[in-house]
């Protein structure tokens, strides 16, 4: 088992709470569109409204997870500065998702969220923007138990010893993407069930910690800086997590290496993408698994339901918020 981080004096002055005014700031941006069908718009409303909250917060904040390289993303790109205390204030970095699940939000599907991670400096994997490899299990099983090494049909059956049922009673939670389509095949003639999910791979990984999803395994290929979003709500609440970055040209290894990445068949565990103490925060846009999305009710009230997380603590806390007139 790994050791219990360490409360950090640096994250006590950025107050647990603040983290989720952020997210809530997201969400509510977000959430005026969830149904038009422009994923766009989505996506930039909630990027323009975490980052102003995030400029509010005396901190000095560097984003190491965003939405893309400086060139890519005119706000929250990897490397930008936010906070109001540049140069005094605790040094924070921050691996954020404005809107994870923007294709879910333009179509009002299910599990959208405005997520974000903080650590002291030099605690989040500063992962490219490319694709991962993952598989992730929830709390309360030997170490190792599951791996990136092993095949699908090893590591459900596995998995099924641990918890002392037949194989045809795991629940695996998979993205519905064509590129699945081998892990989807061999799934199925173990017999096992399939959670096929749209988009959202960070609450489809965090179900795996909640007996009530019904979730027992995430298995499959999403965008390494949710990876690393994932891994830090996990380690706040325990679990089992592997990643490895997966590169489909040339240029995107090269993204890798200018990011340091020397390795780039490295598989990482849990505690190198997210490690010491570390602050999860997620708000519901649209329902889902983990979160009610945001409510618009009579009167110009708006109401939302979030998540944080800290690992030092191991605390989880469930905010209901009441927004007059759509103010955070």
């Amino acid at each position: 088992m790994s050791e219990t981080p360490r409360a950090s004096s640096v994250l006590d002055r950025v107050l647990v709470l603040e983290m989720v005014r952020v997210t809530e700031a997201a969400a509510i941006a977000a959430a005026r569109l969830v149904g038009r069908g422009d994923e766009k718009a989505a996506d930039a409303a909630a990027v323009e409204a975490m980052r102003a909250a995030l400029n509010e917060l005396p901190m000095d904040g560097t984003v190491v997870i965003g939405e893309g390289e400086r060139d890519e993303a005119p706000m929250l790109y990897i490397g930008e500065k936010v906070g109001s205390a540049q140069g005094t204030g605790p040094r924070i970095d921050i691996a954020l998702d404005p809107l994870e699940g923007t294709t879910i939000t333009a179509k009002a599907g299910p599990n959208a969220l405005a997520v974000l991670a903080i650590a002291e400096q030099g605690h989040l994997l500063n992962a490219p923007d490319t694709y991962m490899d993952k598989i992730a299990i929830g709390p309360g099983y030997e170490p190792g138990l599951v791996s990136l090494t092993r095949s699908p049909t090893q590591n459900v059956t596995a998995l099924a010893k641990a918890k002392g049922v037949e194989v045809g009673e795991i629940m695996a939670c998979v993205l519905d993407r064509p590129r699945h389509s081998a892990i989807i095949a061999e799934l199925r003639a173990l017999g096992c069930g399939i959670m096929l999910i749209p988009d959202g791979d960070v609450a489809g990984i965090i179900a795996t910690t909640d007996p009530d999803t019904g979730v027992d395994i995430y298995l499959g290929q999403g965008g390494a800086p949710e990876g690393v979003l994932a891994a830090a709500a996990l380690r706040c609440i325990g679990g089992q997590m592997e990643g490895r970055l997966f590169f489909r040209n040339d240029d995107e290894r090269a993204r890798a290496r200018r990011w340091g990445i020397e390795d780039l068949d490295r598989i990482y565990q849990l505690e190198e993408m997210a490690s010491g103490d570390c602050i999860f925060a997620a708000t519901g846009v649209t329902d889902g698994s983990l979160l009610s999305g945001v409510k618009r009710l009579r009167g110009g009230l708006l109401k939302t339901e979030s998540i944080v997380m800290r690992a030092s603590s191991g605390t989880v806390r469930r905010i209901t918020g009441e927004h007059y007139k759509g103010m955070v």
